[in-house]
């Protein structure tokens, strides 16, 4: 990233990712979940003001699980999109063709674990 922004830019931008997810994850902390791992997408604009773009700390962009059920190399229970990622490992996709259609059971247990961490 660095050869391809500069290293300032770099540097910048790994700050700026750095304080979101801290206050994130103490937010998410008081309320007994983890914030696991999450992504942000940065761009700028056209006077180089670096903005957040994009959907941040949602389940789809990030990993939720309950403090009180995690254990250290055990899968978590958790309150985001995993569950439609475990159902996909589980059948023949490919990763490259459309996916298939979702059940309904997994679109609706799926909304069910979002509506849980809410």
């Amino acid at each position: 990233m660095t050869e391809l922004i500069g290293p300032e830019l770099a540097e910048d931008l790994r700050r700026r990712s750095l304080d979101v997810y801290r206050r994130a994850s103490a937010y998410a902390e008081g309320r007994g979940i983890l914030l696991a791992d999450t992504k942000f997408e940065w761009g700028t604009l056209p006077d180089g003001k670096v903005i957040l773009i994009d959907e941040v700390l949602t389940p789809d962009s990030s990993r939720f699980w309950p403090a009180d059920g995690y254990r250290v190399g055990a899968n978590p229970p958790s309150f985001d999109k995993q569950f439609v990622r475990d159902w996909l490992e589980g059948t023949t996709w490919d990763k490259n063709s459309p996916p298939p259609e979702l059940p309904p059971e997994v679109v609706r247990r799926t909304r069910e674990k979002y509506l849980e961490g809410a």
